[in-house]
Formats: C-alpha cells, sequence, structure tokens
C-alpha cells in the first residue's frame, strides 16, 4: 500500500466513523463505536501497521496524516457525546425530574492534595536557594532517557530502571515513558552553556506498584553545573535543604553508592523525623532514613551534552515526592495518596 492509498483509506475511516456516531443514540454504543475505530485493535491501528512497509522518507507524513485523522475522529465523538447529554438534560426537565430550584451544595475550600503540598513547599526552599524550574516532555527519547546519562544500550544498569516502553509512533521505536526527570537536565545542558542551576520537578513512570512504589509518581531533580563545583558544594545543599524541610535539627549522612550518571555517588540519609535519631520501628532502629540519591556528574554526562569535563564539574540528586511526603506526614502507604478518600485528604 503506498502513502496515497493509505491517505484514501484514512479520509474513508474518518468519514464512516462520523456515520457511525451520528448513528449511536446511547453513550455505550457511542464509545463501543469509537473503541471500534481507535482502540488498541482498531481500524486506525490497523492501518497503522502499514507504516513499515512505507520509505522512511515519507513514514513522519503518514505519522502525522493518521494523527490528525485520529483528532477528527476524536472531534466527532465529543460533538456526538455532548449531543446526547444535551438531549438527555432537555428530556429530564421536560419529564419534571430536575429540579432548578434546589440549593446547591456549595463550594468547598481545599489547602490542596497533600503531595502537591510538599511539592510546592519543595519548589519554594529550591527556588529560595537560586535555582531555577524547567520541565520537559513526559514521553522521552532512549538517547535522552538513558545514553545521555551513560546509561549504554543493553548495559546492566539499564535494569536498575523498569520501564515502560512506548509503541511504534511514526516509524519510531526508541520512545519511552521517562522513569525519571534526569532527562530534563540533558536537554536544559544542551540548550544552554554552563553555569547552570536548575531543578526538575515532574511526573516519572516505572514498572513497579507495593505499598511503597507506584508506576505513576513525581520527582523533582537537583542539577549545578559550573566551573570550581565540588562534593562540598553538594553537601552543603543538602544540609540547608533538609533543614528547611524538617527542621534545623535535622542531621544529614552520606553512604557510597552507585548511579550511572554520576561519580562519586552517594545515597544520602537524614535523621529518622519519628525518633529524631534515637532508634524506631520505623527506622529499624538506626536512627536515620533514606531520602534521596545524589552525586557528582559523571564525565561522560557533560560529553553527551556539548560540555567539557575538564572545564567544568557540577553535583546533582534527586528525590521522589511521595517518599518526601510520606516521611513528613507520616503516612505508612503510598496508595494512600492516589485513592482520593476525602476521610483521609480533609486530614491534611
Amino acid at each position: 500500500m503506498n502513502i496515497a492509498e493509505l491517505t484514501a483509506e484514512l479520509e474513508a475511516l474518518a468519514q464512516q466513523a462520523g456515520q457511525d456516531f451520528a448513528q449511536s443514540d446511547r453513550k455505550d454504543d457511542l464509545i463501543q463505536t469509537k473503541n471500534k475505530y481507535l482502540g488498541r485493535k482498531g481500524l486506525v491501528k490497523a492501518l497503522g501497521a502499514h507504516v513499515a512497509k512505507v520509505p522512511p522518507q515519507e513514514r513522519p507524513l503518514v505519522g502525522r496524516e493518521i494523527n490528525r485523522v485520529k483528532g477528527i475522529i476524536e472531534t466527532a465523538f465529543e460533538a456526538r457525546a455532548n449531543a446526547l447529554e444535551r438531549a438527555a438534560l432537555d428530556a429530564a426537565l421536560a419529564a419534571g425530574r430536575a429540579d432548578l430550584t434546589m440549593p446547591s451544595r456549595g463550594a468547598t475550600l481545599s489547602a490542596g492534595h497533600p503531595m502537591l503540598q510538599i511539592e510546592d513547599e519543595l519548589i519554594r526552599i529550591f527556588r529560595s536557594m537560586g535555582f531555577d524550574v524547567a520541565s520537559g516532555p513526559e514521553i522521552e527519547t532512549d538517547v535522552h532517557n538513558f545514553e545521555s546519562l551513560n546509561f549504554p544500550h543493553d548495559h546492566p544498569a539499564r535494569d536498575m530502571q523498569d520501564t515502560f516502553f512506548a509503541e511504534e509512533v511514526a516509524g519510531r521505536d526508541d520512545l519511552v515513558l521517562r522513569t525519571h526527570t534526569s532527562p530534563v537536565q540533558v536537554r536544559t545542558m544542551l540548550k544552554y552553556k554552563p553555569p547552570v542551576r536548575v531543578i526538575a520537578p515532574g511526573v516519572v513512570f516505572r514498572h513497579d506498584d507495593d505499598i511503597t512504589h507506584s508506576p505513576v509518581f513525581r520527582q523533582i531533580e537537583c542539577l549545578h553545573v559550573d566551573k570550581g563545583i565540588t562534593m562540598a558544594h553538594l553537601k552543603g545543599t543538602l544540609m540547608h535543604f533538609v533543614r528547611e524541610l524538617f527542621g534545623e535539627s535535622t542531621r544529614i549522612r552520606l553512604r557510597p553508592s552507585f548511579f550511572p550518571f554520576t561519580e562519586p555517588s552517594a545515597e544520602v540519609d537524614v535523621t529518622c523525623v519519628f525518633c529524631k535519631g534515637d532508634g524506631c520501628r520505623v527506622c529499624s532502629h538506626t536512627g536515620w532514613l533514606e531520602i534521596l540519591g545524589s552525586g557528582m556528574v559523571d564525565p561522560n554526562v557533560y560529553r553527551a551534552c556539548g560540555y567539557d569535563p575538564g572545564d567544568v564539574t557540577g553535583y546533582a540528586f534527586g528525590l521522589g515526592v511521595e517518599r518526601v511526603t510520606m516521611l513528613k506526614l507520616g503516612i505508612s502507604d503510598i496508595r494512600h495518596l492516589y485513592q482520593n478518600d476525602i476521610r483521609f485528604l480533609e486530614q491534611y
């Protein structure tokens, strides 16, 4: 199938979808019709399989055409869904089942989700220390997410991060749901010359799910690159940060560790926020709790981003917002943060 035939087939699908939507009189039927065209085994997906047979130079054009037709079908679906909702409301009003004189429930004021409250506090602390906030895409390339961060292809270090790989999109098979916000650091260094001083908050994805892990969670990563940056700068930054977050009496300790993108690397512990370092069940009677990973940026990362490792040095560290929220608020199960139980949320 050539590109002209594929485009014609897509146009025909869009027209047929519009006609089928118009004939759907119930919301359930409408959703089934949408899945027929846009579902994982839908007709548009089936046509997309022909992309591999198109010459490489034409694949981006086909990808754009597929996305355009998906947009047309989505728009037609939304229009019909809205029309059905309006018709249902008109019928209810005509039958007298809706009493417009009933008082409203009123608005409920909220301080915001506890996790987002903590994230705002973390960002405020870092901003007060002179860090800018950077952002990047949640669907990343393998190069930005792994290779530029010293995760060579097929290297065992990749096993540390359980990854969701995206299906082939527009002829590309190198896309992943980012496993950390470190790609934002890479994109920042590719765009700007040193000095660089940024934090990268955002959502990340890993194939992991238990009482202390979630497949979707939030991270904040920090990067500072300049001339003459040392491990002492890293430790001083961490000490100021944890004292702002947990109180002036909080202490830290650095334990040697391994991360592909930093060398040397260190796990950072803080004095237990529950027993204040005396030892309790939460900290396994050690008096310490692990909070984040850190280290000096590996020279290979500088080379991948066009920096001269002989000219600049820097540090990086990252922490999970959920982890900090659980420690600061004394929450034992990460899943409480996602269940939207109003009884739980009202406590904060």
